[in-house]
């Protein structure tokens, strides 16, 4: 299995039509084909992945709001088998939050982070050696935002480290904050950093989060507004301070829309990012020296409800995941201009949600 044109591909899903839960795939570097290895049953709705720093171990949320009776959801680890790159059941934990949506590791691998959706919460527990403990501390928003339909409440969406690991970045849909944790001021405890958050505009509904290579800058995509905000990025306290914000969306686009992923290329020339409606990736030249976004245009990906999508560790591919049209579409990145060129591969997956990918 192993070859340096090999990648292993594991994607997350919803299991309301039917999904296994999660699947396993063996993705080709000569050819952009995946092949489908294994799957990963009796789980629900883990429908955001994660990965250790060392590729030993998977984490899952399972974006529920009921578990054993109480109003919460759940994460699970699993161990990666080295040689078929299964997954064996490891250890389940409470979320302490309702509708967990999205999940991270410590950069040493020995704390998980995950964002409640429903709840408005942020969870930290300590792991060892894959074995998730209880939750060591939690973090409750509050607050809400001018949107009436989604921003009555709290809404975390996601959980982001910066490059050294020490702070902690957790994007409020609910209230339009990017609150700013210090976790190195005391270990396994969510503490404010001394930029305690910085806020987006009212009703953009901040999602995810990216940080640049050269750990300079940063970037937040924007669900209820479609935009995308830049940041210049203190290592030393952790403070962001706005560059400026951009439309995620063609400006002859006139339909319903709304922005869910961001990612940048390895080698840190192109941010990419998911509009949903629209049902394309976004494409952005990244200037080095201000962080500025110059669009490059837009490709479409070629199914509905593109949720989330992975550029593979080499910069070469990027694999959209579209949820409502149960597909995986293969891209292959022009490394020159950042467009992306449909391959014409296609890997047919009940409700895709997370892709996340490892080379072997």
């Amino acid at each position: 299995m192993k070859s340096p044109n090999t990648q292993i591909v594991y994607v997350g899903t919803y299991t309301s039509k039917g999904s296994d839960g999660i699947y396993v795939y063996k993705f080709n570097m000569l050819n952009s084909e995946l092949t489908l290895l294994h799957s990963v049953k009796d789980v629900e709705n883990p429908s955001f992945l994660a990965l250790d720093p060392e590729k030993k171990y998977l984490y899952a949320v399972h974006e529920l709001n009921n578990y054993k009776g109480k109003r919460t959801g759940s994460v699970r680890s699993f161990k990666i088998d080295p040689q078929t790159w299964n997954l064996s059941y490891l250890s389940e934990q409470p979320s302490f939050g309702e509708h967990p949506c999205q999940v991270t590791t410590s950069r040493e691998g020995d704390f998980v982070l995950l964002a409640n959706y429903t709840s408005g919460s942020v969870s930290l527990f300590p792991t060892r050696d894959g074995i998730i403990q209880t939750a060591s501390d939690t973090a409750q928003h509050v607050g809400g935002g001018p949107n009436t339909n989604r921003q009555k409440e709290p809404h975390a969406h996601s959980v982001t480290l910066s490059p050294d690991g020490r702070f902690a970045y957790a994007a409020d849909l609910g209230n339009d904050k990017i609150y700013i944790y210090d976790l190195k001021k005391e270990p396994g405890k969510l503490t404010p950093a001394e930029q305690a958050f910085v806020r987006t505009a009212p009703g953009a509904g901040p999602r995810h989060f990216a940080f640049h290579p050269n750990g300079r800058f940063a970037y937040i995509i924007n669900e209820l507004n479609s935009t995308i905000t830049a940041f210049h990025f203190q290592a030393d306290d952790g403070a962001l301070a706005e560059i400026e914000t951009v439309s995620a969306l063609p400006s002859d686009f006139h339909g319903e829309s709304a922005c869910a992923d961001i990612h940048i290329t390895p080698d840190g020339a192109f941010l990419y990012g998911s509009n949903r409606g629209h049902d394309s990736i976004a494409i952005f030249k990244i200037d080095a020296a201000t962080g500025r976004l110059n669009v490059q245009g837009f490709q479409s990906t070629l199914g509905k409800t593109p949720r989330n999508f992975a550029i593979d560790p080499t910069g070469s591919y990027l694999l959209a995941a579209n949820q409502n049209s149960d597909n995986i579409v293969v891209f292959q990145i022009n490394k020159k201009t950042g467009n992306l060129s449909p391959t014409g591969v296609q890997a047919h997956v009940s409700m895709p949600v997370c892709i996340k990918t490892l080379i072997p």
